[in-house]
């Protein structure tokens, strides 16, 4: 099955869950006076080095992803630029209190969504050892539960909304160190999460556009790559809870939803065709492995053979039965083999594995892998084998992941936490943390949730959206069509944003028309409009506020500036030629097209309006407003007749 067949998604019982994190835009950090805007410069900035360990929780568990972390034995440097970073972020001097704009913010969000705040707000502890907090563990504090989103497919409620701390902003990873920047460490994070309401991609990603379009109304988050993130849990009927991480595109949560629903449905048919072929769980070991570092040794395989003659090895896993289930189609161009690569990398450190569904490749040829079949006993018509080549233990401990991922693979879809990728597949990321992460903290105390802090809440709770939409169609002359879309955009803040900033310069009518409309134009011609930022449709605007060019020259300098990013508005309307026309070059053509056409103007007199207007429009479009042009054209036609 390929990604042109469609799923019913009713049918397989897709369940979707959104987790939603938005950088708030605040003075300070959360448990700090430091600044929330990342560092210009990392150059000079101290640099310290930790390990994290996995510890045991108060119940005397040891949480599974904590394990995961620890038993990679990475290095964490950290670079602590000085004007973005103190003590606390260092988890070297004890965190301040809890920000209170921060969570006027949070409660703000918390009463646009009707959700209930709490009593008290109580910071824990959450455990995470990936390098990403200095300290090992994350804090975050519930702020609100319940609420809801409405959606056309049926509202989604909210389970929680939470205020917790930004991680650290990773920089690189090379040789087992994993270098973060510690600017970001501490910004205010604003977490809302949905319960499993959700049933089809596009209503994902409606619903989360929705939340992010509350969130940013309130005019206190921060904007741009980075400052929002998502994470999805999916699950599909007879499928796992699968928690899917970083997804930072909105356009790109149903895609990720879809390839993930497709996923889960794909190894519930492999999990059905390995009962089939009646193969033992129990045939797949680690005790099968076979070295065929020998056979390589003189290959002209590079890679193979730069592994060799650093010492290491070249291993096989002879699997009887599999032949075609590694390259087994997962969606999204991935098979059964790259999910197990995945954990090999994961857990082993390794570059990845060769598996014989893909053979001949990679330098290796059919004698070769006839070579392989005999050396290791198999049938090419119906086995299998994977190799994978590294420093032995390297090669151990990938080959024990991979082992464990296949016998799972007889169960159908395993938990794990996956990372999205920007095509929308997903990639084997880690376990899934287990229940017992969570403790309290100690070091700060809670904070009462009272009517001051209410109140300066409802100072920045939004508009609601009905009263929004009969504010546009009333005030700003939408019609309700008009209105009703840009309500349900994502440009709505931009919107709102373009109004205030030209009031009395630009008719609203203009803006709406351009972010909904013409926008959608140009999608529609194959123009790719998100090269289009939202700060590059304001220069735009306020190009045209200035009387650079005429209105109708708008889709022209959008699709320049889709066609080449990072040109001036400028420099693109001078290239194609859009600047606006004096009255006087305007009444020398109108002039030109009278004397050039005079023949039908003597025959229809003013009747020759229409003919003339579109020859005058297709010499200036673009560069004078055409009611402009209607007006020069009409007056000139008439003072010719007259004359003649």
């Amino acid at each position: 099955m390929g990604m042109d067949e469609k799923l019913d998604y009713r049918e397989i019982g897709l369940t979707v869950g959104l987790e939603i994190h938005q950088q708030l835009d605040t003075r300070a950090k959360l448990f700090c006076n430091c600044p929330t805007r990342l560092a210009s410069s990392i150059e000079g900035a101290p640099t310290i080095y930790r390990r994290l360990r996995a510890g045991k929780s108060e119940l005397g568990e040891v949480d599974p992803a904590a394990l995961f972390e620890y038993m990679r034995g990475r290095l964490f440097e950290y670079i602590a630029p000085r004007d973005s970073v103190c003590l606390v972020e260092l988890d070297e001097e004890p965190p301040h209190d809890l920000n209170r704009e921060a969570v006027a913010i949070a409660l703000a969000v918390a009463l646009a969504l009707g959700a209930e705040p709490v009593d008290e707000i109580h910071v824990m502890r959450k455990i995470v050892v990936d390098g990403s907090n200095t300290s090992g563990f994350q804090r975050t504090a519930i702020v609100a539960l319940g609420g809801s989103v409405d959606d056309d497919e049926g509202s989604v409620g909210i389970r929680t909304i939470t205020l917790e701390e930004d991680s650290a902003r990773k920089v690189r990873e090379s040789d087992g160190v994993v270098t973060y920047c510690l600017d970001r460490l501490g910004i205010p994070l604003i977490e809302i999460s949905t319960a499993p309401d959700i049933h089809s991609p596009e209503q994902a990603e409606r619903v989360a556009q929705r939340i992010g379009l509350i969130m940013r109304l309130t005019g206190r988050v921060k904007r741009g790559l980075g400052t929002i993130r998502q994470d999805l849990n999916i699950s599909i009927r007879g499928g796992a809870k699968i928690e899917v991480k970083g997804v930072q595109r909105l356009d790109l949560i149903s895609r990720v939803v879809a390839l993930e629903a497709l996923r889960q449905y794909r190894l519930l048919k492999l999990r059905d065709e390995l009962a089939s072929r009646g193969i033992d769980r129990d045939s797949i070991s680690i005790d099968d492995l076979v070295d065929v570092t020998e056979l390589f040794r003189d290959s002209k395989v590079r890679f193979i053979k730069r592994v060799i003659d650093r010492g290491g090895v070249v291993m096989a896993l002879p699997l009887r039965g599999f032949k075609g289930l590694l390259g087994w189609s997962v969606g999204g161009g991935r098979r059964f083999g790259s999910e197990l690569a995945d954990y090999a990398r994961q857990w082993g450190g390794v570059g990845g594995l060769i598996h014989s569904d893909e053979l001949p490749n990679y330098g290796i040829d059919s004698s070769m892998v006839d070579q392989i079949y005999r050396f290791l006993d198999l049938d090419p018509g119906s086995d299998a084998f994977i190799l994978i080549s590294d420093q032995r233990d390297r090669v151990l401990k990938a080959f024990r992941a991979v082992v464990e991922r296949i016998r799972a693979a007889f169960d159908g879809v395993p938990e794990e936490t996956r990372v999205a990728a920007d095509d929308g597949t997903t990639r084997y990321m880690r376990p899934q943390p287990g229940a017992a992460r969570m403790y309290p903290e100690t070091d700060i105390p809670p904070v009462r949730v009272d009517s001051g802090l209410l109140e300066e809440a409802r100072k920045l709770v939004p508009e609601p959206f009905e009263v929004k939409f009969e504010r546009f169609v009333r005030d700003h002359g939408l019609s309700r069509d008009l209105a009703k879309q840009l309500i349900r955009s994502h440009y709505l803040p931009l919107y709102e944003d373009l109004v205030s900033r030209f009031s009395g310069r630009i008719d609203p009518q203009l803006i709406a028309v351009t972010l909904i409309n013409t926008l959608k134009a140009l999608r529609s011609e194959g123009v790719d409009v998100s090269r289009i930022s939202e700060e590059t449709l304001t220069e735009v605007f306020d190009a045209y506020s200035r009387g650079l060019f005429s209105k109708e020259a708008i889709p022209d300098v959008l699709r320049g500036l889709a066609q080449s990013p990072g040109e001036s508005v400028e420099s693109i309307v001078e290239r194609l030629g859009l600047g606006r026309l004096s009255m006087e070059d305007l009444e020398r053509i109108v002039s030109e097209v009278l004397r050039s056409e005079e023949r039908i103007v003597r025959e229809r007199g003013e009747r020759a309006f229409s003919a003339i207007m579109g020859r005058v429009m297709a010499r200036v479009r673009g560069r004078v407003d055409g009611r402009v042009v209607s007006q020069v054209v009409r007056r000139m036609l008439s003072e010719f007749l007259s004359g003649s």
